[in-house]
């Protein structure tokens, strides 16, 4: 749509204000924000809108609609299934060959499961190929705690950082600042990254990756920001 608006400011309780008028969620939700850090940084992505407003130019404002809207309604709800990441881990399932990728994903994954047993106490099944083995019990339920525990916020941005990824164990590595996101996202497409080295770049892959990428990187500025 067209800007329909001059100025973009900051009600006293995080409000978004457009020409000091509270701005709605797609719900019809006021557009409030928990942290003066965040309430500023989408403000600030108001007041950068040109002629129109681009909602791709706006990736905070979409993450706090789908908190309001979508988490915070029901947040256990919403956890379910991001907690299924815990019993599929990508970083559990490690290529057979050849042996410079294999090399390449224990480089990469090995020091985030690290992490991650002596963060949560928990043990993780190892898998060379595709095919599926369940994962501890213990494990499942000590990962599925630890997304849960999160407020409703938060866990709208954890959705992109585990679904882009693949992986819980990393999404929760960027949340509690044990791994800076642009690395994170880097381990987390090692054997695209890995491929694109070996067999050069494909224009529109390349494209489609970063776009997932600014996608991740604004979920954990997003989070930074709370």
């Amino acid at each position: 749509m067209k800007r329909f608006y001059k100025e973009a400011s900051l009600g006293a309780d995080g409000a978004i204000l457009l020409d000091g008028r509270p701005v709605k969620t797609p719900a019809r939700m006021p557009l409030v924000l928990p942290t003066p850090a965040l309430a500023e940084a989408v403000r600030a992505e108001w007041a950068a809108q040109g002629e129109e407003i681009d909602p791709r130019a706006m990736p905070l404002t979409g993450l706090a609609n789908a908190a309001i809207d979508r988490v915070l309604p029901d947040p256990a709800a919403f956890a379910i299934p991001l907690a299924r990441y815990a019993e599929a881990d990508l970083l559990c399932y490690r290529a057979d060959a050849p042996a410079e990728l294999v090399t390449a994903e224990a480089e990469a994954w090995d020091p985030l499961l690290d992490w991650a047993r002596a963060r949560f106490d928990v043990h993780f099944e190892i898998v060379s190929g595709i095919r599926h083995r369940a994962q501890p019990e213990a494990t499942v339920a000590r990962l599925t705690e630890a997304l849960t525990a999160v407020d409703s916020f938060a866990l709208a941005a954890m959705n992109p950082l585990i679904t882009i990824g693949g992986s819980l164990v990393a999404a929760l590595a960027v949340t509690e600042s044990a791994i800076e996101a642009s690395a994170a996202f880097d381990a987390l497409h090692i054997d695209e990254l890995w491929q694109a080295g070996h067999w050069g770049e494909d224009t529109l892959a390349t494209q489609a990756r970063e776009a997932r990428r600014m996608d991740f990187l604004a979920a954990a500025r997003f989070l930074a920001l709370l």
